[in-house]
């Protein structure tokens, strides 16, 4: 059992075999060098090393090297929002050129050249497997580089076992998908995340009621109603939210994405390419702007709620909500995720897995057999109920 990415080595159909493993010693691409791609040599056997989950390490899946990774040194800082959008229109206007969509990298095990489209930063060489990752696309002109990284904690096997508990609890699958489980294979990858922490200064109006009971009518029409009486409310608050997180891509099962939280962030460390060795990753589609945007509609709802909450009562009409937004902060976060696309009875299927936490979110098949039997058994107890409540 391996806890390491699994790096195949296939030869492309009609291409040259790939080279031999290069001898001890040699670099192919030092870390650190502008050759356009980046891999981490064994020191012992040549072979590329990749992060190992179990050791949190770089490790050799061919001689078992192990070269332990340097502790990281301070914490993942809070940037400056206001300032940060300043900096990226200021630089908009010095260079107009786009970052480009598709560039190529040289394979340094191989030397084959591999193409990295749209905002995929890390992958695996097709040729000969070896990782690879598309040079200084997170320091590139007009895009905000990465701040943190939460390192995989979870192995591909304790995804696997989590994902085979994950589709026993499901009640109402079909008799055959419980059985046969999730045909599919896990991809290790570290997708984008904004984290927004903002100060909150919120004024508010409504109308709190309090409900009172009368008794109307007399005789057989004798009976009591419920009323409300409303008061007027108005208030003034601070709220402070912190690690508001908004997935950074575009293309992704958010929904989804988002039911894997709560994240361990504290457990963050500033970025370093190390631990991307062997998995893919990706870099964000959702500009900051954008994020904001969202975390800033999470952010009205839970305010919301808390204005419910004082203007109290039985009932609540809200009029007015006016917030303020001081001292806005981010951080840009590389967040571990197992992925896997799985087809039952010719139907697609997508499940998630928290690679820090173990946490399964997906898309699953339902038995309508079971569903409408489970509806039927709760008529039947309401109805059971009813003919008591009326004996």
């Amino acid at each position: 059992m391996t806890d390491t990415q699994d790096n195949a080595a296939p030869t492309p159909a009609g291409g040259p075999a790939p080279p031999p493993i290069p001898n001890p010693g040699t670099t192919t691409a030092a870390i650190g060098d502008d050759s356009g791609s980046r891999n981490f040599p064994c020191e012992r056997c040549g072979a590329d090393l990749t992060f190992s989950i179990g050791d949190q390490s770089l490790k050799c899946a061919y001689c078992g090297f192990v070269k332990h990774l340097a502790p990281p040194t301070g914490a993942v800082s809070e940037q400056d929002f206001e300032k940060t959008l300043q900096r990226i229109a200021s630089k908009r206007a010095e260079d107009t050129s786009a970052h480009a969509d598709l560039s190529q990298a040289t394979c340094g095990s191989c030397g084959a050249t591999v193409q990295f489209a749209g905002t995929l930063t890390s992958q695996d060489c097709p040729y000969c497997g070896a990782p690879l990752q598309r040079e200084h696309v997170h320091q590139a002109t007009g895009r905000i580089p990465v701040d943190g990284v939460l390192a995989f904690r979870i192995t591909r096997d304790t995804a696997q076992a989590n994902l085979k508990t994950w589709v026993q609890s499901r009640w109402f699958a079909p008799n055959e998908f419980k059985k046969r489980g999730v045909q599919g294979r896990f991809s290790g990858v570290y997708l984008p995340y904004w984290t927004y922490d903002t100060m909150t200064a919120t004024r508010y109006t409504g109308q709190r009621g309090e409900y009172y009971y009368v008794t109307v009518g007399s005789g057989k029409n004798r009976r009591t109603e419920r009323r409300t009486r409303w008061y007027p409310a108005s208030g003034s608050f601070q709220r402070f939210f912190d690690d508001v997180l908004v997935v950074a891509g575009t293309g992704l099962p958010t929904h989804r994405l988002d039911d894997l939280e709560p994240w361990p962030l504290t457990e963050c460390t500033p970025f370093n390419r190390e631990v991307l060795s062997g998995f893919m990753a990706r870099t964000y589609d959702v500009s900051i702007e954008e994020g904001f945007v969202e975390a800033k509609q999470r952010i009205d709802e839970a305010l919301e709620v808390e204005v419910r909450r004082r203007i109290g009562g039985d009932e609540q009409i809200v009029n007015s909500i006016d917030t303020a937004y001081h001292a806005i902060t981010y951080k840009h976060l590389l967040l571990p995720v197992w992925m896997m696309g799985y087809r039952f009875r010719e139907k697609p299927y997508q499940v998630v897995v928290n690679a820090a936490t173990g946490e399964v979110q997906g898309d699953r098949p339902w038995s309508w057999i079971k569903i409408t039997l489970a509806a039927l058994a709760a008529a039947a107890v309401i109805g059971t109920i009813a003919w008591f409540a009326m004996q």
